[in-house]
């Protein structure tokens, strides 16, 4: 059923209503996107999709609304908002119409969901503070969002419909990116599960391009692993490998006496030709070719090693 309207309520906005409206209106771009409280629009019919408003959830009658008394709430028992809802039912279809292929479908919608849908469906019902993200409670998304909205005092009573469609249009671009990033993680898994495999027992791992490597590394418990290279633009890079993925601290880190150097301070301290660069909080470097990369690599390890 290709609906003619996509129905969702009028006055302030909220991240759920709007992160909803960037799936459907991938989805039926053809559809005019209605903001309404008015009975004649908030009741399911076969031309349209009502969320956020309505007092019902009834995926069959296209109406996911999440205030009413028994609103629906995951296996889990968290509560959904409309976002949750519309994700569920149209999440799949979203990203195929975004080019993930059916091999990485649920997986990306997974993640995206407990991830990205999940925290904006307990903000918006109150189950989680914004607070919690301390010093950065005004940057998460949902505050964002809000910041999008017309002041009070703005007389014009257009003006919430306007920063609804120029809100959407920035938010579509943090769910297209989100999801594209996510994809391209899983691609680049099967590239770095390849080069652990001809690393064997190599305590540095190569790369034929910068790309997400930690979670892959993780996965298949090369734990013997120290460090990562791979060439950057007009030159090669040397990095470190969390010791849990998503949090700072490494494996290794690289000598204490290259801290900071650069050219040739760098050149005089480390002995290798070319090297250019490495950062003061020893968890990067830089050389000029793959030869001093790599053997600036074989120096940091044998200095963890020996």
């Amino acid at each position: 059923m290709q609906p003619n309207f996509l129905v969702t309520h009028s006055g302030g906005f909220h991240a759920d209503e709007l992160l909803s409206s960037v799936v459907l209106t991938r989805l039926f771009p053809d559809a005019q996107l209605i903001r309404s409280r008015a009975a004649q629009w908030i009741t399911p019919a076969q031309d349209r999709i009502i969320y956020d408003v309505g007092g019902a959830y009834d995926a069959a009658a296209q109406i996911f609304d999440h205030h009413q008394r028994g609103a629906p709430v995951r296996d889990s028992g968290e509560p959904f908002s409309s976002f949750g809802l519309v994700w569920k039912h149209y999440g799949r279809d979203y990203l195929r119409a975004s080019g993930i292929i059916d091999a990485n479908l649920d997986e990306v919608h997974a993640s995206f969901d407990s991830e990205f849908v999940l925290p904006v469906d307990l903000m918006d019902n109150g189950a989680l503070s914004a607070s919690v993200a301390g010093a950065l409670a005004e940057l998460t998304l949902p505050a964002l969002l809000d910041s999008l909205k017309p002041p009070f005092d703005q007389a014009d009573p257009a003006s919430e419909d306007r920063a609804f469609a120029e809100a959407l249009a920035i938010v579509s671009r943090f769910v297209e990116g989100n999801v594209a990033r996510r994809a391209a993680k899983l691609r680049a898994e099967q590239v770095v599960l390849q080069a652990i495999e001809t690393a064997g027992s190599g305590r540095i791992l190569e790369l034929p391009q910068g790309m997400p490597y930690r979670s892959a590394i993780a996965k298949s418990g090369a734990d013997h692993l120290l460090f990562v290279v791979h060439p950057r633009d007009k030159d090669w890079c040397l990095g470190g490998i969390p010791v849990v993925q998503g949090e700072f601290k490494l494996r290794a880190d690289l000598p204490a006496a290259w801290a900071g150097l650069t050219n040739g301070d760098l050149e005089a301290v480390c002995g290798v030709e070319g090297a250019s660069f490495c950062h003061n909080g020893r968890f990067i470097a830089a050389a000029k070719s793959r030869d001093a990369i790599l053997a600036m690599a074989d120096l940091a390890v044998r200095e963890i090693t020996s």
